[in-house]
């Protein structure tokens, strides 16, 4: 198995990329061939001064490197040599089985689909990530690719999210709901409703009917659909009511020494707390619908997130998640999108 990894891309590149690679190497590495592709000095230069031993890995040099204020389709059609387009071609030609990137989310989702390509059936891969529960972890899809979505591009969401769920999450009839205003089948908008109805009669998922925004974390649905700016607001709502509560919670504990003193008490559990809360354990988002796995990884990912993006990856090579996925998307009966 061959994890192309992009080790220019993101705010902490090369050396978190580089740390997190190692780890990877070191803990789940067997059988895996890990290239890094960037600018050969650079990444030589960094691994000297930090102490990375680059053994485990194939350095595959480039002269580009694809910005985070880089226009996405521009830097997709004119940067052949950056390290992001040169991974997503090279992934296309068979020269690996996945791709790691925490570079340009845009230039990601763009170069994905103009050289990688999508499964049949779908025009644009969905955004899909992972998020803390109260009972358990859930998938959430789009959450920042598709800014607007036809109904079949949210019934396709669904499809996707469930097989992922089963092959990636480990859930063995994954239920899935559509975000909405109101449980009931006539809420929401035309698109929405439709989307409802076609989700209704999907023969590939298990649907939940709607689900409102305030249940979403219960952790009782394991595929949540929405359209990428729905998906986006809910992801980054939650993220800083996370660090907010964590925040005031800190504060409480601090307050004098009574609470410091509590503070002992609950220490393990607060910490469990906030490890379930930190989008570096679960590393990164797969763009559902691409042809082959291409896995996207916060653009702040320190070593940790890369490591367990890299993870991702090759959890999604070993269960044929994009097979599956085309398997599952051929049993549909609605229009292809396009």
């Amino acid at each position: 198995m061959k994890i192309l990894i992009d080790a220019m891309g993101g705010d902490n590149a090369p050396l978190c990329v580089l740390q997190g690679a190692a780890q990877a190497a070191a803990e789940f590495g067997q059988g895996m061939d890990l290239v890094l592709l960037g600018d050969e000095a650079a990444l030589k230069a960094c691994a000297a001064q930090n102490h990375i031993d680059l053994a485990p890995f194939t350095i595959v040099p480039c002269s580009e490197v694809v910005d985070m204020h880089d226009d996405p389709v521009k830097a997709a059609r004119h940067k052949p040599d950056s390290s992001l387009v040169k991974g997503l071609t090279m992934l296309k030609n068979g020269e690996g089985d996945a791709f790691v990137s925490a570079g340009s989310t845009g230039a990601l989702h763009v170069g994905t689909s103009l050289i990688v390509r999508t499964l049949k059936g779908v025009k644009r891969p969905a955004l899909a990530t992972p998020m803390p529960g109260a009972k358990q972890n859930f998938l959430l899809l789009d959450c920042g690719a598709n800014a607007e979505c036809r109904p079949e591009m949210l019934n396709a969401f669904g499809t996707m999210g469930s097989v992922y769920a089963q092959k990636v999450m480990g859930r063995a009839q994954p239920q899935v709901a559509l975000v909405n205003n109101g449980a009931e089948d006539t809420k929401g908008t035309p698109i929405y409703r439709e989307a409802h109805q076609l989700l209704k009669a999907n023969p590939c998922i298990r649907f939940a009917g709607n689900i409102e925004p305030r249940y979403i974390m219960d952790g009782d649905i394991d595929v949540v659909v929405c359209d990428g700016f729905v998906g986006n607001v809910v992801l980054k709502l939650t993220e800083g009511v996370a660090k907010t509560l964590l925040g005031m919670l800190k504060g409480v504990f601090l307050k004098n020494l009574v609470t410091k003193l509590c503070y002992l008490g609950v220490k393990g559990g607060l910490g469990e707390l906030k490890r379930m809360m930190d989008s570096e354990e679960v590393g990164g988002a797969p763009l559902l619908g691409a042809a082959k796995p291409v896995i996207k990884a916060h653009g702040s990912s320190k070593a940790k997130g890369i490591k367990n993006a890299i993870r991702q990856a090759k959890t999604c090579v070993q269960n044929d998640l994009c097979g599956t996925m085309q398997t599952a998307l051929n049993a549909l009966q609605t229009p292809a999108q396009g």
